[in-house]
């Protein structure tokens, strides 16, 4: 799904359509291979991945993850200790707590 920019992306939604104007993934499928035979086919599960995230979001782009947090050395290494210091800790409290502290 990675070759879907975003625009192709509002293509697909616009295929999907609304109401009683509205298409199966199926016929949206068909659809998209009929106007774009020279990428690669999708299949329901793209289509229904694409509608749901425009659905919760507002929007087909991507939104990058809460998790990747830039983390520098001191804090990596204050982390090793803490976890060397409180083996039995979680390593998400030990972190949770040493970034309360800076």
């Amino acid at each position: 799904m990675s070759y879907l920019t975003e625009s192709l992306k509002i293509e697909i939604l616009m295929m999907i359509g609304y109401g009683d104007r509205a298409q199966t993934q199926c016929e949206v499928v068909r659809l998209f291979r009929e106007t774009h035979p020279d990428l690669p086919p999708l299949n329901q599960g793209t289509i229904s991945k694409i509608e749901a995230q425009y659905r919760e979001m507002g929007h087909g782009r991507k939104v990058p993850s809460k998790r990747q947090a830039v983390v520098d050395d001191d804090t990596k290494l204050n982390l090793l200790l803490a976890l060397e210091e409180n083996p039995i800790t979680p390593a998400c409290q030990l972190a949770r707590d040493i970034q309360k502290v800076l």
